[in-house]
């Protein structure tokens, strides 16, 4: 028995990283699965891989876009019932004092717009589909939704957005649709850099993560945080569940993790004066 059986998902940002391992699981637990994803060449290769999936190019920043993922979701599967908000994107760890003042407007907006209003736009044009089926929502948060050093002053606000939208959205559309988050801790994801601050993909290696560092003293890999995304679009398994955000963070929430100083007395150190 697998628990997916009949259910049909569109994934955003699916193409790689922690969302391609969640479009394998879906289809594993017997979904049908719609990817919206900017990478064309990525895109290729989950339709050779898999059978009972479709691809849409696209930007999550463009109505369009979201509702070309919507539309082909439904066309190709009749109807849909799980939305996965997942795509985004990463600052770099840049901190204020890093900030160009002349970048800074720009900045913000690109990644804002990705890892905010995508989410939105993305919830906005799935709603009606959801309404029909009394669908669910899942959206990846980050443990940078609860905790700061989780990324820089851009990424983190963002993610601690995420945790915002889960709950209003929760308490706006029950009890017809269910609306829950993942926040899962390090992930080696393909994680890009927005333009503005380099356009640079990276995934942060398992030799770079201190496992030691967190409770569990583990080097986590996509897979392992999907059975979150699996429990959240079950429509048994998840039928007591909305504003809910399952914290796959390792164990950090618990005990913490060992950091360094706050990154402003670096600037003190360089002669920099950080309220400047």
């Amino acid at each position: 028995m697998t628990w997916l059986d009949n259910q049909v998902a569109l994934v955003t940002g699916g193409g790689s990283g922690l969302g391609r391992a969640v479009v394998r699981r879906y289809l594993e637990e017997g979904a049908q699965v719609a990817v919206l994803d900017l990478d064309r060449e990525r895109l290729d290769e989950l339709e050779a891989e898999f059978d009972d999936i479709v691809t849409v190019q696209g930007d999550v920043t463009s109505l369009a876009d979201n509702e070309r993922g919507v539309s082909t979701a439904v066309d190709a599967f009749g109807h849909l019932d799980v939305f996965v908000g997942n795509a985004g994107v990463f600052d770099d760890n840049i901190s204020l004092p890093e900030l160009d003042l002349d970048d800074v407007d720009s900045n913000f907006a690109e990644l804002f717009e990705v890892n905010v209003l995508g989410y939105l736009l993305g919830a906005r044009t799935a709603l009606p589909e959801l309404v029909k089926t009394e669908g669910r929502m899942v959206f990846t948060a980050s443990q940078a939704s609860f905790h700061s050093d989780g990324g820089g002053i851009l990424y983190v606000p963002s993610k601690h957005a995420i945790a915002g939208i889960v709950r209003q959205l929760a308490f706006e559309l029950a009890p017809t649709v269910r609306v829950n988050g993942v926040a899962p801790g390090y992930v080696p994801t393909d994680l890009s850099t927005t333009d503005s601050l380099g356009g640079e993909r990276g995934i942060v290696s398992p030799e770079e993560f201190e496992a030691a560092n967190h409770p569990l003293n583990i080097v986590p890999q996509p897979e392992d945080y999907t059975g979150a995304y699996v429990l959240l679009a079950s429509p048994a398994n998840s039928r007591p569940m909305t504003g809910t955000i399952i914290r796959a963070d390792l164990g950090r929430s618990v005990r913490g993790i060992t950091s360094v100083a706050g990154r402003a007395t670096e600037f003190v150190t360089d002669g920099l004066d950080p309220s400047q």
